[in-house]
């Protein structure tokens, strides 16, 4: 061969490679010839013809036979055109053209396809559009390539609308390919087994694959069965397929359901199920939805012995297993690892075993059904002639998922008499109505909407009147009427007509939507096949030969565990108790982080948070400990005390596991989010070494992190990898030469603690303890809970100074569901947030103007909008929040706390999102109307977008939004200084009266008679060295020519001196209750006069109840205000000013020489009550006695104790509900050893009596303390908050508990 000749070769064989390659990506062949085109006339027929020229022998594509066409004689929506393919087919697709040389053609159309010639099924686009698009000419080819290709014999059209100039005209044509399958039809009491080759096999993968259709609801399909009875059964229960465990080899009540997939397959209609096992979980597929299921611990060596089908066949056994009725129906294309099932049993492989009668064709019985979709359908048929009894007899089935509907109805020969069969409430209900009043009321069954067929009769005879439904399975009533029933002349099902000019049918009650078969009048059958071809009784809007019922809860569209129900045309999610709302439940109803619930406000306390809002991971119940600095998150474990640990026999280790309160998902992401978190761990010792050395093998590691954790060999305070402790790491060891205390060995209590700060480490799962055998080796263990702070996800924002300036990221995937949530703050009037576009799809948000946000859509149906209107400007330079979503059902709009928009999907619309190119923010692909300004926490279905990340290498766009008082000061309140930091802000309480997070925490303490607070304004001066000076000199910047005083108040006593302030010229001002119960404010601003007193007419103010009084003076003029009294004003008539003043007294006043005499007498009594958020212009002499003693000018005599006397705030409404009981387990400490909340001892006896010297050693301290507590003249800061506990020579280690109590569950602990 010469070069030429290879070079030739070469080439052709490129060619065939290629073309090989051009039949499919996937290796399918291409499946697209023409199936209609070479067909006889014999294989078309239509519900009418207009001519014999207009024939549907002539309605092929392109043709112009005949009239160049079919039309019917009368264009309705009652027309069709079916084509017979000669043998089931796969089509691909269909293409559509009018009438050659006419104005007819059809604008759309719904497509039908059957094996038999009947019981049709309607092709449906994405489940839910059921219409084709048609032609706009009679030319033009229209064709549409099916989502889903179809398996089908038969084909039939029929018409929705056409063009209205003309009439129906159409020509045709289907795509498809041959399709072969082998079939094997089961009658109930058949079956197949098939048993495995015997040897061992240990393959972790198998799958079964096959098509099945029934008209019975309930059966078993498939049983695989492994050694000692274990094996999984695919059953149909009520139209859904099971996916059960079975453990035993006799009884049904040996099985366990792991999954339940499909609906309504009983409608005798080919449906495919697919069951694979992989080596840790199973894949079942119901047509082309498909639920993972975890495979149970049992099936983790698990090989399938036997196979069998049609019934429960178990290993072992020639006789089956009558769990339930065996299958009853059609299989097609059964394989097993990809063996042909029925081509073994064609065949008599010894390996497959055949019980009773089984066929290899697909015996269909004929069942007509009829679809009334409503609201104008009904069936007209004429009654049986009566009997000369009397009787009536009416039969029927149906199905629904309508709780109410008009099922038949009939006049009877009486004047005015009519029969009612209706449901109401799911329940069958007979009226029987005369002259506007009831004459007879029955009912019968119940929760007859399941969907499910139900059989019911109506029968009349000698007198007696019964309704049956469900007969021996359901309920029945009866009745014996004075009067006959019989039908006078006509039978109506579902509904009336419309228009009844003789009044023969009334329905006070709904329409019926669902669907009828087996008709019978008479204990005759009635052929609706007759009826269609309207040669028996007349019909409106109604779907003959077909049930149309949808399931649309099969698969639920209901997110994180709602609820669905439906009706015949809507689906309802009940979202109650699953922590989501929406149409779909689709968007979480909490907050993602303790950080978001600060800035909405709250404080601390136990609150649900949604790490990935409407992600998969569910909220989880944490505690909030909302502080000046940080937010916390602190989640707890099963024990977070000091636990004592004593040598025991049982093993060298000592394993203790920690159970924390929540899910290992929602537990990791939470620490992913937060910005730092931190653990406490801590070993108290005696003998007890820890980590050795750190060339040598530790005697205790921990494990932490993801799943049950890896093992870490440092501890808290080190770094990881380091086998070190704290004191190794900063060089202060008992022992030089050990890096941690604890392996100094000493026989004295030693410790060992820190923090554990490294997030990859977190959470600590497990604690192993190695060294506790040895004589006198003692030790003690800590591990806190868990404490996450910051969350970086709220606070990640970007800056867009530019119209022009926009970010990108990949395009968002939101088909079915999409929710979006940011906050933005602009001074601009208008621009895009967001903006994603596909082929003809779209989503976009933007600020349409300076009041009104715009989230629009387009799915398929045609652009949607849903707005938002504020009242206020949104342009402000604050932030706002927006959240919009878009589900199936609804399109839905929140803007800040304005109440939400929403706009409706379509019933029957497309819902499928499609969206292809980049997600654009803050902008859009146009680079048109761009957004200025910051947007912040921008979260798509709940997953947070890293704008910071992106915006550093984006000109035009800048990481971060500073500036956050704006729109978050306001939370500071009582005269609190909002303070903006780089993420968030903080409140300054130092010129409030209140402290607390946002300013808001009431200051309060309890006096005693002997109590007494003396804030000092200025040290005095020595009067003789500036004896020369004038008072407003030496004194000036402390004269005043006007305050303001509050305060509240609790107090039985009267009269009672409240508050005093003195100068050093004799002048003072003093607040006080005198014997009337009456609040008087003495002012004396002149020292050669006496003092004015200015008397409140509020009473009782001694009762005890908190009151609060505000008082205001400038130079003359003071207002007086108690609670919520009206505003009291009073004129001075001294100068108005108040001159150097000295100090102010809260409680008893000592060293009274400055005061009146009738005051001394007062002052001397002092105060028994509660003082709270006392403030004297920006002065706060309580909270500074209380929190600054130190560093204030206070002196505090006598007892003064922190207490929430002044508090009347109700609990925070926004916490959630504490769902966790928490109890106090505190420990102490004495003898010199820890006292833990958990000791592990060999005897309950010992523990007993360790409770008795607990409680005795914590009665003896309480006393001691508080006979210390009597015998104190003079405090300082009395917050107390615990009892200090005595150290001990032997081990001064304090139990410390956490703000917050743990579960009282007992720590799992081992000794391996």
């Amino acid at each position: 061969m010469d070069l030429w000749t290879k070079r030739v070769a070469g080439i052709i064989a490129q060619v065939a490679l290629l073309l090989c390659s051009s039949r499919g990506t996937t290796g399918e062949e291409v499946c697209d010839s023409a199936l209609v085109s070479n067909l006889l006339p014999s294989s078309f027929r239509s519900s009418s013809q207009l001519s014999s020229s207009h024939a549907p022998g002539f309605a092929k594509l392109n043709r112009r036979d005949g009239a160049g066409g079919w039309s019917p004689l009368t264009s309705d929506r009652y027309q069709w055109l079916e084509v017979d393919l000669g043998e089931r087919t796969k089509i691909t697709a269909v293409a559509t053209q009018g009438r050659y040389g006419s104005s007819d053609w059809l604008m759309s159309y719904l497509l039908m396809f059957s094996d038999t010639g009947h019981n049709w099924k309607q092709y449906r686009q994405e489940d839910s559009i059921g219409s084709f698009p048609g032609n706009s000419n009679a030319d033009s080819v229209v064709q549409y390539k099916l989502q889903q290709p179809v398996i089908a014999r038969f084909l039939r059209l029929t018409p929705l609308d056409w063009n209205p100039s003309g009439r129906i005209g159409l020509r045709l044509e289907a795509y498809g390919c041959p399709y072969t399958s082998d079939v094997v039809s089961l009658d109930g009491s058949s079956s197949l087994v098939y048993r495995l080759s015997p040897g061992p096999r240990q393959t972790s993968r198998d799958a079964i694959s096959l098509k099945f259709k029934t008209l019975r609801n309930s059966g078993t399909l498939l049983h695989a069965e492994g050694e000692g009875g274990l094996g999984l059964s695919l059953e149909l229960e009520r139209g859904k397929l099971l996916l059960l465990l079975r453990t035993g080899r006799t009884s049904p009540s040996e099985s366990r359901r792991l999954a339940s997939l499909g609906s309504l397959l009983d409608d005798q209609h080919w449906h495919h199920l697919a069951l694979e096992r992989r080596s840790s979980h199973l894949n079942l597929t119901v047509d082309k939805h498909t639920e993972r299921v975890q495979i149970p611990a049992e099936f983790s060596h698990w090989d399938i012995k036997q196979l069998s089908v049609g019934a429960v066949q178990s290993f072992g056994s020639h006789k089956p297993v009558v769990s339930k009725k065996n299958f009853n129906g059609c299989l097609e294309n059964l394989q097993y690892n990809g063996l042909n099932l029925i081509e073994l049993v064609k065949h008599k492989d010894h390996q497959v075993t055949v019980k009773g009668n089984v066929t290899f064709s697909c015996a269909e019985p004929v069942s007509v059904a009829v679809t009334f979709p409503g609201p104008q359908s009904f069936l007209q048929l004429p009654g049986a002639t009566a009997s000369s009894s009397g009787a009536v007899s009416v039969g029927f089935e149906f199905r629904t998922w309508n709780k109410a509907g008009l099922l038949l109805t009939f006049d009877l020969p009486q004047e005015g008499g009519v029969v009612w069969l209706y449901l109401s409430e799911a329940k069958l209900r007979l009226q029987i109505h005369r002259a506007g009043r009831a004459l007879l009321e029955l009912s019968a069954g119940a929760a007859l909407n399941d969907g499910q067929w139900h059989s019911v009769e109506l029968n009349s005879r000698r007198g007696r009147l019964s309704i049956n439904v469900d007969k021996e399975d359901g309920g029945s009533a009866q009745a014996s009427p004075s009067f006959p029933v019989t039908i006078e002349s006509h039978v109506f099902f579902g509904g009336c007509p419309a228009e009844d000019d003789r009044q023969q049918c009334r329905n006070p009650f709904n329409v019926f939507q669902g669907c009828m078969r087996l008709l019978t009048l008479d204990n005759e059958n009635v052929d609706l096949i007759m009826v269609q071809q309207k040669q028996l009784g007349i019909y409106s809007n109604l779907q003959i030969d077909m049930c149309g019922i949808i399931d649309r809860c099969s698969p639920s569209r209901c997110e994180h565990g709602g609820l669905c129900s439906q009706s015949w045309t809507v689906f309802h999610c009940n979202c109650s108790d699953s922590g989501y709302s929406g149409a779909t439940c689709h968007s979480s109803v909490y907050e993602q982080s303790c950080e978001a619930y600060k800035h909405n406000g709250n404080t601390s306390g136990h609150f649900y948070i949604d790490v990935d809002g409407s992600g998969p991971i569910k909220p989880q119940l944490v505690y909030c400990n909302v502080t000046e600095e940080n937010t916390w998150m602190v989640i707890q474990h099963n024990n977070t005390e000091l636990t004592r640990v004593r040598p025991s026999s049982g093993g060298n280790q000592h394993l203790v596991h920690f159970d924390y309160s929540t899910k290992d998902e929602q537990l990791l992401a939470a620490i992913r989010q937060s910005e730092h978190c931190e653990q406490e761990l801590s070993y108290h010792c005696r003998k007890s070494r820890l980590l050795n050395t750190p060339e040598g093998s530790p005697f205790s590691w921990w494990l932490g992190g993801p799943g049950p954790g890896r093992l870490q060999t440092y501890w808290g305070g080190a770094h990881p990898g380091s086998q070190q402790c704290a004191c190794g790491l900063q060089g202060d060891c008992v022992d030089p030469q050990h890096y941690c205390n604890c392996d100094a060995d000493r026989t004295e209590w030693a410790e060992d603690s820190g923090l554990l700060t490294h997030k990859e480490s977190l959470p600590v799962r497990s604690l192993v303890l190695g060294d506790l055998r040895r004589p006198g080796s003692e030790a003690a263990y800590r591990v806190g809970p868990l404490r996450c702070h910051g969350d970086k996800n709220f606070w990640n924002a970007a800056f867009f100074d530019k119209e022009t300036s926009y970010l990108h990221f990949p395009t968002f995937h939101g088909e079915l569901s999409a929710d979006i949530s940011f906050l933005f703050k602009t001074t601009a009037d208008s621009g895009v947030f967001l903006e994603n576009l596909g082929i003809k799809d779209f989503i976009r948000i933007e600020l349409s103007s300076s009041t009104q946000v715009v989230f629009s859509f387009d799915v398929g149906n045609g652009p949607l909008e849903v707005r938002v209107e504020s009242r206020v400007p949104l342009n402000d330079n604050r932030w706002h929040r927006v959240r919009a979503e878009r589900n199936i059902k609804e399109a839905s709009l929140r803007l800040d706390g304005l109440p939400v928009a929403a706009q409706e999907a379509p019933a029957d619309g497309h819902f499928h999102l499609q969206l292809n190119s980049q997600l654009f923010i803050g902008g859009t692909a146009s680079r048109q109307k761009g957004f200025r300004g910051c947007i912040r926490s921008l979260q798509l279905n709940g997953v947070t977008l890293d704008l910071e990340e992106r915006a550093k290498i984006t000109p035009g766009v800048r990481p971060g939004c500073p500036g956050h008082c704006s729109s978050y000061g306001s939370l500071c309140q009582n005269q609190g200084r909002c303070v903006e930091r780089a993420t968030g802000f903080h409140c300054d309480c130092s010129l409030s009266a209140y402290t607390g997070v946002f300013c808001h925490t009431e200051v309060s303490a309890s006096f005693k008679s002997g109590t007494s607070v003396v804030y000092t304004f200025k040290e005095p001066y020595e009067l003789h060295r500036n004896s020369s000076a004038l008072p407003s000199s030496i004194y000036s910047d402390m004269t005043l020519r006007g305050e303001n005083v509050s305060l509240s108040f609790r107090t039985n006593q009267s009269p009672a001196v409240l508050f005093y302030v003195s100068s050093y010229y004799r002048e003072y001002l003093a607040l006080l209750i005198n014997k009337h119960d009456k609040l008087e404010v003495r002012y004396k601003l002149d020292s050669s006069r006496e003092a004015e007193v200015l008397r409140s007419r509020a009473r009782s103010l001694a009762n005890g109840q908190l009151h609060t009084v505000s008082i205001r003076r400038l130079t003359d003029s003071v207002s007086v205000q108690i609670d919520q009294n009206a505003r009291e004003d009073f004129n001075l008539t001294s100068d108005g000013e108040f001159n150097a003043i000295k100090s102010l007294v809260l409680g008893r006043v000592h060293g009274s020489d400055d005061l009146d005499p009738d005051l001394v007498r007062l002052a001397s009594l002092g105060f028994t009550g509660c003082l709270s958020v006392v403030r004297f212009n920006s002065i706060s002499p309580l909270k500074a006695a209380l929190l600054h003693p130190d560093t204030s000018p206070v002196i505090i005599t006598g007892p003064l104790v922190r207490s929430n006397c002044g508090s009347s705030a109700p609990a925070n409404p926004y916490a959630a509900e504490n769902t966790h009981h928490l109890s106090d387990q505190s420990g102490s400490v004495g003898s010199g050893e820890p006292l833990v909340n958990a000791i592990r001892t060999d005897s309950a006896l010992i523990g007993g009596v360790i409770a008795v010297v607990i409680f005795v050693i914590v009665t003896v301290m309480a006393i001691t303390a508080r006979f210390l507590y009597r015998r104190k003249e003079t405090y300082r800061n009395q917050e107390v908050k615990g009892v200090k506990q005595e150290d001990s020579q032997d081990f001064p280690f304090n139990n410390q508990t956490d703000s917050q109590n743990v579960s009282g569950e007992n720590p799992k602990e081992y000794f391996i």
